[in-house]
Formats: structure tokens, sequence, C-alpha cells
């Protein structure tokens, strides 16, 4: 019986002992002014590396300098400008030959094994063990390529890889303008490492191996580019008991290595149900393969954030003879993805399982200018934006296709993605622009190798379309490929290769918004009085605008030098020359009305209550219009990969800022708000629940915590609307007009709990707040305790019979150094809490169960700073 069962098992056996791995550690590198030998000598394993750096891989040429100490960190004050960059130094500075010795034997049999490489920025010359592995020079920084390694493998099992990385072709002159002179456009990669508003030129261009390098084991047929599809008819809910059927639909490609014929059945499970299909696969030859479609019965559906949960199933494909030679697993959501025309709005309107979505989206760099990329940042990142009641990111033309990891974050947080492909109206020639070298006729067909930019659409779009938050494909930033391109991209790569998703010409095409107003169709971008966010109608999906970002004291002494912490002035100029270099947006007057800022702190403190108000205001002002005037909007921007000083929710250390919290606030699901130009009361319903007993409850506050009922009211609220009640614009003149005052608009729930909160501020009859300027101290008491592994629960207790305690920063700190702690995550921040009431803001995070000697600190506008034990 033990002998029956050990053969039974034997398939499964020998696929398990089939893996594969990364090459992510133990690289060495050198210029290639130091090395004399051509790479067949150098990647011989005898051969002795004498005076090597070890390198990161991934990661650019920058990031193993700077991880050598060689050079400083170009994201620290003016260090940068310390770095050479390439364009005046020449490309052979960045030019870094890279070797990694490895141990794999020589499979039996018929046994593969295959090396990956998933990004190489952007030429280079491959070798093994003596052998050159590509006959021309790969290039193509976003092209995936994988070579069969196993006729070079050593028989000792002792191997050595040794790879050339080139810089691009054309470096671009930063000369400050977007894209520096346009020229980086040329090649097929990233446009903003010359430089652009908001960073600074990355000196190496982003030269190196700067994604994953794999190894692979198989048997003789590769498994390559599952495609999975799922069809979600009809119109659904996420919360129904009984859910019509889905269908879903796999194919994927099958590599036959051998100079055989093979002939073997390719099947996966799924709740249950088995489906396979036989094939044969001629010598070296590659097919692709339908499997009958699946009815998958009551399907557990993907959803975004804020409208349902974001169930996710794991499939794993399989190829297999006699024995089993290759496994793919493929995690996946059941969705569907719907797009209409708007002819009230003029603008897309998206839906997912049959379900229309008001699209709350942020713009998208990418997680790091040197490329130092992470699960666990993408994590981490991706929860700021779901916790931002955002549902969708789109990825800026001027960057990448985003990592496997990227969309892994954003399938388990619910964000959708607008994905760009790599163009830019800036460098390929929609504007006169006279930072540019060429004109805009010859920018407009960059970049020089159209037949690479589509190859590599074609494999990125084969690498990514697994993922249920992948909602959009994008021509290109403010301007469509050239046409050739653009044909290819529109009407045959699309649609056969994906085929479920809608293709913007790009972003802000007119089929996406049509744009009546003039202009470019996007911005603006700095502070807005709030009654443009409600009453100026602007773009009916727009797919960039925003506003300011500074970070507090706390995160501008990261990257400042301490010389340099001090107060920009109210000028256009006022700034100095590190706060210019980090792409400072000026705040001009608009801090004035709460005190002209004493210092540094005090100018950062009270930054971050026009952040508050900016970010609340605009997703309020956009959202009170939803249906009406808009589908959607996509702030400008939500994070910076680099130490920037403006639009950003959460700084390059991933310490949030009150930009993220006034978007929590302003972007909620279910959320009561007050158009603060004319006073009316507003609620708006971004889910598909059905609120009936509802009370609508205004209360006003004076400076000294006085509260005056307003009014309360029951109401009903409809899924997906926004319904208008009543202005208190008179309560908010006549109670306020002296020193101002605070409004409390909330929703309470049938059994009278708080269901939405929001607190707004008002000046005084002349535009100040001039009674925060002078309120008494809130007598609160603060507790913190461990509600978990990885969570506390601090609780802010403000008595009665005294002021609000306003604007209340909580934060996990270091013990001993009172350094803050990241990243973790707030359920909310910068609260307040009216007299006589509590608020619990629970922290959490993998950080918060490893920090052992961990403190909280909580300081508000009227609330000194208190350090505060985790019981």
């Amino acid at each position: 019986m033990l002998k029956i069962t050990f053969f039974l098992l034997l398939p499964f056996l020998e696929l398990a002992a089939q893996s594969q791995y990364e090459l992510n550690s133990g690289w060495e590198c050198s210029n290639i002014s130091g090395v004399t030998v051509k790479g067949e000598a150098l990647s011989v394993p005898s051969y002795k590396l004498t005076g090597w750096l070890p390198a990161t891989v991934p990661g650019t040429v920058l990031t193993t300098l700077l991880n050598n100490k060689l050079v400083p960190d170009p994201f620290y004050g003016m260090n940068n400008m310390r770095i050479p960059d390439i364009y005046h130094i020449g490309r052979d500075h960045y030019t870094y030959w890279f070797v990694k010795d490895f141990t794999e034997a020589q499979p039996a049999a018929d046994g593969q094994v295959w090396l990956h490489f998933r990004g190489v920025n952007d030429g280079c010359d491959i070798y093994l063990n003596g052998h050159r592995l590509n006959a021309t020079t790969h290039f193509g920084t976003y092209l995936r390529f994988s070579y069969n390694i196993t006729p070079w493998l050593a028989k000792d099992g002792h191997n050595r890889l040794a790879v050339i990385v080139y810089p691009s072709a054309i470096l671009g002159n930063p000369n400050g303008g977007q894209g520096g002179d346009g020229t980086i456009a040329k090649n097929v990669g990233p446009q903003y490492t010359a430089g652009w508003d908001w960073i600074q030129p990355m000196r190496d261009r982003n030269t190196g191996i700067w994604d994953k390098v794999t190894i692979e084991r198989t048997g003789a047929v590769r498994i390559k580019n599952p495609h999975i599809v799922t069809r979600v008819p009809g119109v659904r809910l996420p919360d129904t008991k009984v859910q019509a059927p889905a269908t879903i639909l796999v194919s994927t490609e099958l590599e036959n290595a051998t100079a055989k014929s093979i002939a073997g059945t390719v099947s996966y499970k799924l709740a249950g149900n088995t489906i396979s299909k036989k094939v044969t696969i001629a010598p070296h030859a590659t097919v692709e393969v339908q499997l009958p479609d699946l009815e998958l019965k009551q399907p557990a559906l993907w959803w975004p954030a804020g409208y349902g949960p974001q169930n996710l199933y794991q499939l794993k494909l399989s190829f297999n003879t006699t024995k089993a030679e290759d496994t793919e697993d493929v995690e996946f959501g059941v969705r569907e993805i719907q797009t209409y025309w708007n002819a009230h709005t003029n603008s897309r309107e998206v839906a997912v399982n049959g379900q229309k979505i008001f699209i709350k989206g942020g713009n998208w760099i990418t997680s790091d200018a040197m490329f130092r990329f992470s699960k666990e940042r993408y994590d981490a990142e991706i929860r700021f934006h779901r916790d931002m009641n955002l549902n969708l990111i789109r990825i800026w033309g001027g960057s990448l296709t985003e990592r496997p990891e990227f969309y892994e974050a954003c399938d388990k947080y619910g964000l959708l993605v607008f994905q760009d492909f790599w163009m830019s109206g800036d460098c390929n020639g929609r504007w006169v622009d006279p930072m540019k070298k060429e004109s805009q006729w010859t920018r407009r067909q960059y970049p020089d190798d159209h037949s690479l930019f589509i190859t590599s659409v074609i494999d990125q779009v084969k690498m990514l379309r697994n993922y249920a938050s992948l909602a959009f494909w994008c021509g290109g930033n403010e301007i469509t490929p050239p046409e050739d391109i653009l044909s290819v991209m529109r009407d045959s790569i699309i649609p056969k290769l994906d085929g479920t998703r809608f293709f913007f010409h790009y972003s802000n095409t007119d089929s996406m918004s049509y744009n009546s107003l003039g202009g470019n169709g996007d911005g603006p971008y700095n502070i807005q009085p709030l009654s443009v966010f409600w009453n100026e109608r602007t773009f009916p999906f727009n797919s960039e605008v925003g506003s300011v970002g500074v970070g507090d004291y706390e995160s501008l002494e990261r990257f400042m030098p301490e010389e340099n912490m001090v107060a920009p002035v109210n000028t256009p100029n006022g700034v100095d020359s590190v706060w210019d270099y980090h792409k400072y947006i000026p705040y001009f007057d608009h801090l004035d009305p709460y005190g002209k800022p004493k210092d540094i702190r005090d100018f950062a403190n009270k930054a971050q209550l026009v952040n508050y108000d900016q970010y609340r205001g605009l997703m309020e002002g956009f959202s009170a219009h939803m249906w009406d005037w808009y589908t959607g909007v996509i702030i400008w921007k939500t994070q910076n990969p680099w130490t920037a000083l403006r639009g950003q929710m959460y700084d390059y250390y991933l310490d949030p800022n009150a930009c993220l919290y006034g978007l929590h606030n302003g972007s909620a699901p279910l959320h009561a708000m007050c158009n603060p130009t004319d006073g009316s009361i507003y609620s708006v319903n971004n889910t598909f629940k059905y609120y009936t007993d509802v009370m609508l409850e205004l209360k006003a506050y004076n400076m000294a915590g006085k509260d005056s009922l307003i009014t309360q009211v029951f109401t009903e609220i409809s899924p997906k609307t926004v319904q208008k009640y009543l202005s208190v614009k008179s309560a908010i003149e006549g109670l306020g007009s002296k020193e101002g005052m605070f409004l409390s608009v909330r929703l309470r729930d049938k059994n009278q709990q708080v269901i939405s909160d929001n607190l707004y501020w008002f000046p005084d009859a002349k535009g100040n707040y001039s009674g925060l300027q002078k309120m008494e101290a809130a007598k609160v008491q603060i507790t913190a305790h461990k509600a978990g592994t990885d969570s506390i629960a601090v609780k802010i207790s403000n008595p009665a019979n005294g002021p609000v305690a306003f604007f209340n920063r909580v934060s996990l700190v270091d013990a001993q150094t009172k350094k803050r702690i990241l990243p973790v995550f707030y359920n909310d921040n910068y609260v307040s809490v009216l007299p006589g009431e509590e608020k619990i803001v629970t922290i959490s995070g993998d950080m918060v169960g490893k920090s052992g000697n961990a403190a909280v600190s909580v300081y508000g506008w009227n609330v000194p700073e208190q350090y505060i034990s985790i019981n």
C-alpha cells in the first residue's frame, strides 16, 4: 500500500522539486573602466574579481553607489547637485558590469532551467559560464526577456552570470524643463529621470538591472503568460446570499523546449471543478491553448474599495505528461468592468459588476524615483490610498508600467488602476516649449524605435492583464502615441491580448471627459478657494486636479538641513535654494488668517490646516455634483517618489500629513458635508446601501466650547446619490461673525451611533480665525493600550464645559528618541474632540507589532504635546 501511495504522489513530488527563485543577493559590480576582459572570460567562475563593489540587484547603478557610500543621498538637501549627471560626464561613468555566482545543477532528462529578467534599463549583454546568451544587445526598459540556460549550466553546478548594462542611448539634457530638453523620450523608457516640475534629475537616468532576476526550473514544457477572463453578467450586489454564476475563461501559452513533439494535458482546479484539455506541442514550438469555459456558481466577487469585499481566488495551472512538467499560480478576482458614455455629464462613467462607481482617484508616479521597490512598500502605499477612501489610482505615463507587486496590493485593497503607457505631452510634442531641443513635429514621432515600443506594450499587457484591479489602458499622458503605434495598440494589441478593458487614447481625451471649457482638460494644481471646488464647474472627469502638500515639521527635518529649516515668506521668491530645489509650491497668504507663522514648526503646523481643508473641500465639491456635473475626479497627485514639497498625502518616508486625512474625511463612502460658501448641507452616499431612519444633526460650537443645536432631522439616503437639505449660512454668519465658530455635521443611525462625523472651522466676518488664535487649552485625558498584536487604541477624552480639543495629530514614536515609527496606519488623524466626548484613534500595521519600545505622541492646536505610555 505504501508503494502504491508513493507512485501516486510521484508526479507531485517532482513538481514540488521544481521551483523559481530570485537572484537578489551576492551580486558584485564594476565600472567598465576597471574591466579589461570580455564577457566570455569574465563569466567563467574561476576568473577572480578583484576590487569589485557589492551590488544592489534589483537596483540602479546610483542605488549601488549610494549603498557603498560613494555618492551622498540625492534625496537630502542639495546632495543631488553633488552627483555627476550622465549628460555631462558621459555614459561610460554609469556603464557597469554586474556579476553573480549561483549554484544550479544540470537538470535530469528533459528538465529545463530558465533565466528571466523582468526589467533592465536600458541595454544589456548577458554571459553565462563563458557563453554569450543574447546574439544582439537587449534593449527595452519595459521588456521582459528569458533565456533557456540548460545547455550552458556547469557540470559541477557552480555558475557565473555576467551582465553589462548600458545607459539609454539618448540621455536628455537636464535643463530644467519637463523631461529636460525632451530628448529623453527618444528612448522607450521613463521620461521623468531628466527632471520634472516635481523632481530633480536622476543622475544615472535609472540605469541598471532595476527589476527582478529569477531562475526557473521546469520540465520539457513551460507555461507562459496565462490569461484569465471573468464574465459577470447583470447587475450585482456584494451582500447577495444567492449570487448568479460567473464565467471563467482560461488560456495559456505552452513552450516546448525540446526537439521532440510532446503530448500532455493542461488543466486547473477551481471551486471543486477540474477543467482540462489535451494538447500536442511540436518541437521547439510555442502554442496558445484555450481551455473550456467554466461556469462558476455562487462566485465571491471582487469589488472596489468602499463598495464591497476584495475576494480573490487562487488558481494553479499545470501541464502534465506522464509527469508534471510545469505549474503556474495565478491569483485573480472575479469581476467585470464596464464603461458607458454619460450624455448628461459628457464624460465616461465606470461600472463594476453592473453597478456604477463614482471615481475618486489619485495620480501616482512610482514608488521610488531610484526604483528601490519592495512588496512591503507597495503594500503600505496602496493601503494609504485605500485609507484615503479612494477607489482608483492612475499611473502617469512619464514613468513606468507598474510592477506586479503594485497590482497585487491594488487587488488586495480594492484600488482600480488606470495604466498609462510611456508618453507625455511635455516631451512628445503636444505644446510649444522653448526648453525642448527639437521641434514639435520631430518630438511627435518619439520614440526613435516604434517597433520596440509596440513589442514592449505586448509584453506588459501579458504581464498585467490578470489583475482584477487593472481597469483601463491609456496611450499616454496628455497625448496619443504616434499614429502607427496608436493604431496597433487600439485595433490589435489591446483587443486581442486583453479584450476586457477600455482603452483611452490619452489621459485627458474627449472620450474620457469632453472638454468644453478650453485649456488642456487638466488642473489646476495649487491652492484654490473652497468656492472653486464647490461652485465652479470644471472638466466632467478631471484626470489631474490638485493642491499643495507640505509635510509637518517632523517630515521636513528628514531631508532639510538644519540651516534651511526656516519658514518661507509670502512672496514668489520667498524660499531659499533648498526649498526651491525640492519644488515648493508657495502657500502665500493662506496661512495668515491663522496668525502669521512664528517659525518653521508653526508654519508646518498651520500648513496642515490648509492641507486638510483643501483636500476635504476638493472631494466634497466634486462629490456634491456627482452624476450631474461629474462622473469622477483624479487628484494630482497623491504621492512623491522623491522628497518633493508638493502634491502628496504622505511623504517619501511614508509619513502621512493632513492631506491624507482631509481626503479620508471628504471621500468617506457615506458622508454629510457643508458647502462653506453658502452653508448648504448635503449627504453623499457612495455605497449600494439604503439608509433609513438616519438623523442629520447640525450643531454650532463657539471658541469656549458652548454648543447650539441648529437642527436635527430624520432622513432617508438612497444608494449612489447626493442629496441637498438646507442652508445654515445665517447661523454661520450670526454665530461666527465675531470670533469664528465650529460646525458639527453628523449622521446618526437608528441606534444613535455616529456614522458620519464632520467638523468645520469657520473664520470671523473679516476672514480671520481670530477665535482659534486665542483658544484656551483643552484639558484632555489620553490613554493608549494594545488592542491586538499589531494595533494600538488611543483614546482622547475631552471633558465637558471646556473648548473643542482641536486638530490633534496622533503618532507612534520610539519611546527614547521620540522619532516616529514608520510606516503605521491610523483609522483617522488630525482629529478634533468635542466637549464631553471622546474619540478613539487606532494605530495598526506590522511595525506596531515590531516596535517593542514605543510610545504615543499627541499634540493639537490647543493641546500641548504629550507622550503616552502604551498599556
